[in-house]
């Protein structure tokens, strides 16, 4: 196998097991913010238990998300030295802002948050955990904003040329708020609430199908289902206003996302279907002129095409990107539909005795997490080959310097480490939600609460 495809598999497979976690930790932190804010204008108990208990689950996505993005790091130096070095200027930008308004907010409310509970005023603990979630928003910022400009370059110029170019930020605001970075911010935000939400709602439905903590978990799912609802609802409109920018900055991504291949004719908008490439056509389900109309209004307006683009200049694997994009937005639709057939039941009293309606909640905590990973793989393999689209080619990139056994080796290494790291997660996951929000010892203000110590029994 090549050095290049064994470089980026092994940086598409560290990356969507880190992306597991941050998701998870915006989401929940939202949560934690909307639990404290209430017991402190109710006083009611039971937000305060809903607080507590889902603190200790916030730390432990927290900690693993940590952990896991390190490595990432380490990967530009040693697998994508030329890469490293042609946007050094542009990411140590990023980085540098992240350092200043992410990690320092985080890093300065994260004791008070975990430690805190009680040994400071309820507000000022409030006022922590806002200053976490805050955090944690403000570290995907600068993500979102270095692989948008990847995306689509802007306040930059070059120095050097062929090995030694490199890319020269010119105007930082221009660099930071590039032709995407804005809504595909929004729409990353919106895929980690929901991620946050349906994991709220994944336990609490499952607590409720075993009659325990019954009243608490009421309170609970219905927060998150109106998070969820919202939300869900808000990423038919960022996801709309992404493929606009896609449309405009990125149209032979655009085109493999639906599978057009003409130059310039009208384009028909996929709900499902397969792409074959030799013949270049899709067969599928297909609304005729859909995506021409999402884009113009007109049904009959054209869309530029693959064909459009030198074929070293295309996507190779649009088939992939295809069924990345639509699988994507399947998921979208499908928690729209449950969000808002949940909700309306949830007015009419009846939720609560759908019991085959709380078993697709347990099990619908995956759907978010699968979107949100497959949005970034059909973003990613749409923008090939370019890794910093129209300046430098993805084979350019990699280090030379780097074997194939090398990688592969590294590779193996990482996948055992992750497992296990997976293990555990799952493993203290499910002893936390196993000991409920009423197990809590009052005096017991460990990161996980008492996790750790029932392991060692």
């Amino acid at each position: 196998m090549e050095t290049e495809i064994l470089a980026r598999i092994q940086f598409a497979f560290t990356v969507a097991f880190h992306y597991i976690y941050p998701p998870l930790s915006i989401g929940l932190g939202l949560l934690l913010v909307i639990f404290e804010s209430i017991y402190i204008r109710t006083k009611n108990e039971a937000y305060h238990k809903l607080a507590r208990f889902w603190t200790k689950i916030f730390a432990l996505t927290f900690g693993i998300g940590v952990v896991t993005g390190i490595v990432m790091e380490f990967e530009f130096g040693t697998n994508w030295a030329v890469y490293s070095r042609y946007v050094g200027d542009v990411f140590g930008s990023a980085l540098a802002a992240e350092g200043i308004f992410a990690f320092a907010l985080e890093s300065g409310f994260l004791g008070i948050l975990l430690f805190g509970w009680n040994r400071v005023k309820p507000w000022v603990h409030l006022v922590s955990t806002i200053g976490v979630f805050l955090g944690s928003m403000f570290s995907a910022i600068w993500i979102v904003v270095a692989n948008s400009w990847q995306q689509t370059p802007a306040g930059f110029h070059i120095v050097g040329e062929g090995m030694d170019a490199r890319a020269e930020i010119t105007d930082f605001w221009a660099m930071v708020f590039n032709p995407s970075s804005v809504d595909r911010l929004t729409h990353v935000w919106l895929g980690a609430f929901l991620a946050g939400a349906f994991l709220v709602l994944s336990v609490h439905a499952y607590y409720l199908l075993k009659g325990k903590y019954v009243e608490i978990s009421k309170k609970a799912f219905k927060i998150a289902l109106v998070v969820a609802t919202i939300f869900s609802l808000g990423q038919l409109f960022t996801g709309h206003q992404s493929a606009d920018g896609v449309a405009e900055n990125q149209p032979a991504k655009l085109a493999a996302l639906e599978g057009h291949f003409e130059v310039s004719a009208p384009a028909d908008m996929y709900i499902m279907g397969w792409v074959d490439k030799e013949k270049q056509e899709v067969t599928g389900l297909k609304v005729p002129g859909g995506l021409s109309f999402l884009l113009d209004y007109d049904f009959e307006a054209p869309v530029t095409g693959l064909n459009a683009f030198p074929e070293d200049e295309r996507p190779s694997q649009i088939n992939a990107v295809f069924q990345f994009y639509h699988i994507m937005v399947a998921i979208g639709m499908a928690l729209i539909f449950l969000t808002l057939f949940a909700s309306f039941l949830m007015w009419r009293g009846k939720l609560f005795n759908k019991k085959w309606l709380l078993w697709i909640f347990v099990f619908a905590v995956f759907l978010p997490q699968i979107a949100n990973q497959v949005g970034w793989f059909a973003a990613e393999m749409g923008r090939q080959p370019w890794v910093v689209y129209g300046l430098l080619r993805t084979d350019q990139a990699f280090s030379q310097a780097v074997s194939e056994n090398q990688i592969l080796f590294s590779l193996i290494l990482f996948f055992l480490v992750y497992a296990l790291l997976f293990v555990l997660f799952i493993y203290l996951l499910h002893k936390k939600i196993k000991h409920g929000p009423y197990e809590e010892s009052e005096n017991d203000d460990t990161p996980f609460g008492g996790t750790l110590t029932h392991m060692l029994k």
